[in-house]
Formats: C-alpha cells, sequence, structure tokens
C-alpha cells in the first residue's frame, strides 16, 4: 500500500468531549466547503432550512444549496464558531442565511425555526431533517433510559416536530430530505438506539411520503455510511476515530462534500418522479 493510500485510510487519533462536536478542531478537516463543486442553478429562487447545518454534512449542503441559488436557514444546537463559517460560506455564493440556536428536541424551538426562516425568506420551499445524535454502548443492557430517551427526541421527535412546523408553509412542488443511515438497514451492534432511530426515519420518509404525495410535496431521504464530521470523534475513542471508514469496500471514510449533492438532487426538479426514496453514499456497501 502507497503512503497516499494508507493516509486515505487512517485519520489521527482524536476525540472531542461533547456532542455533537466542532469541525474546527477537526485534523483533517473535513471536506464541506464545496470547493470543487460545479453548481447549475438547480434550486434558484428557492428557500430551506435545514437542522444540524452548522457542520459536516448540514453544512455542506448548505453551501451546496447556496451554489444552487437557494437562501438557507440553519438550525443547530450550540455551536456558533461553526454556524458563522457556514453563514460565511453561504453569503460568499450571495445567499441570504440565518442562524437558529435551539434543541431540535424541543417543539417551541422547531416551531420558532420555522417562523424565522419564513419571516425572513417569505416561504419555505426545501425541508432538510438533519440534527442527530449518537452514544456508543457496547452493551445493549448498558444503554441508559436517559440515553434512549435523549437520542430518540433529537433524532426522531425533532424531525416529527420540525416536519409538523413546516408543512403549513410547504406547498405544490417543495421538498423534504431526511437524513437516515446506513445503520439502519444493516444495524450497528454499538449504537443499538442509534440505529433504532434511524430505522424510524426510513418508516417515516416512506410513510409521509405516501401522505403528501396527492399535495405534490415529495418526501426522500439519504442514509450516508461512514462519513467524516464532527460526531465521529465526538462519538468514539481515539483509536476506533483512526481506523473510521477503512472497512468499506473504498477503505475510507466519506466526505460530506460527497453527500451533499444527493440532498441537491433530492431536492430539485431532477428527481420530480422521486418520493420515499433513499440514496445511498456509503463508500460502495451494497444495503437494503
Amino acid at each position: 500500500m502507497s503512503e497516499s493510500e494508507t493516509k486515505q485510510r487512517r485519520l489521527p487519533p482524536q476525540a472531542q468531549s461533547k456532542q455533537p462536536g466542532v469541525e474546527s478542531t477537526m485534523k483533517p478537516p473535513p471536506d464541506s466547503e464545496a470547493r470543487h463543486y460545479k453548481a447549475a442553478g438547480k434550486l434558484e429562487g428557492k428557500a430551506a432550512l435545514i437542522s444540524g447545518g452548522d457542520s459536516g454534512i448540514g453544512k455542506s449542503v448548505a453551501v451546496h444549496f447556496a451554489k444552487e441559488g437557494a437562501d438557507v436557514a440553519i438550525l443547530y444546537l450550540e455551536e456558533t464558531e461553526d454556524a458563522l463559517r457556514t453563514r460565511e460560506l453561504v453569503e460568499k455564493e450571495g445567499r441570504r442565511c440565518v442562524l437558529i440556536e435551539g434543541d431540535i428536541g424541543e417543539r417551541d424551538v422547531c416551531e420558532r425555526a420555522v417562523g424565522q426562516a419564513v419571516q425572513t425568506f417569505g416561504k419555505l420551499d426545501i425541508l432538510v431533517n438533519n440534527a442527530a445524535e449518537q452514544h456508543i454502548a457496547k452493551e445493549f443492557s448498558e444503554i441508559p433510559p436517559e440515553q434512549l430517551e435523549q437520542t430518540f427526541r433529537t433524532n426522531v421527535f425533532g424531525m416529527f416536530q420540525l416536519t409538523q412546523a413546516a408543512l403549513p408553509h410547504l406547498k405544490k412542488g417543495a421538498a423534504i430530505v431526511n437524513t437516515t443511515s446506513i445503520t439502519a438497514f444493516r444495524g450497528s451492534p454499538a449504537l443499538v438506539d442509534y440505529a433504532s432511530t434511524k430505522g424510524a426515519i426510513l418508516a417515516f420518509t416512506r410513510a409521509l411520503s405516501m401522505q403528501l404525495v396527492e399535495k405534490g410535496i415529495r418526501v426522500n431521504a439519504v442514509a450516508p455510511g461512514p462519513i467524516w464530521t464532527p460526531l465521529i470523534p465526538a462519538s468514539f475513542d481515539p483509536k476506533k476515530v483512526s481506523q473510521f471508514g477503512a472497512d468499506t469496500p473504498m477503505k475510507r471514510p466519506g466526505q460530506p462534500d460527497e453527500v451533499a449533492p444527493c440532498y441537491v438532487f433530492l431536492a430539485s426538479q431532477d428527481a420530480s418522479y422521486m418520493s420515499g426514496q433513499v440514496l445511498h453514499p456509503n463508500g460502495g456497501e451494497i444495503v437494503a
């Protein structure tokens, strides 16, 4: 194996003490700023709300959307430095960006986020449900009730609440894109509660798509594999981080910029005949 191939497979051991993690301290930093993306005006004049949009996949989606012509509102927990960087990148593309801080697990935060987005942009065309958390538990019996409730509150309840708040503002032609995970399809022994939430999101996507299709609103999902985001060093120990993604067929973790174009596609008219479907940027693993 060449030196460059080894670098692709191995990340420096590192850890962060708090979720959902901070992108600015990661080594190497994720590719999440769409530096090489070629836009085509696919979302020109659209307005989007992205949960967990301050870093990682959500950040990359925000920048890609802006490059495609959309204004973006970002809901994030408390990572202000990351959020400010994302806003800088969105505004660099000549688009408006609203930063909304708060816990997506709280209904009033979701309603406030939608209200701020609609008040600023005058409408809402795209909702990206992306915010999530995960916690390692090698033994199923060791998952504490508080962790189980918190993981579902963020990953599932937050998605329900934000979507319910957004729906009155979504018109015919609108799109909802949810972030599920490869773990919804093949499980994860150390992330039983997290994988369960991602399975719930898969079912949520399929069921909601059938309910909203007659209204002309499409609902789809993206199921990333191992992607280099702040959630990784905030979840795993340094040794696990150094091996992250090496067991994929491509032998490396993916980057947020390799995932975000899936969201652009599903949010755009290019995916006008798709609803209830899932895209799988996962390094070559065959699932489903």
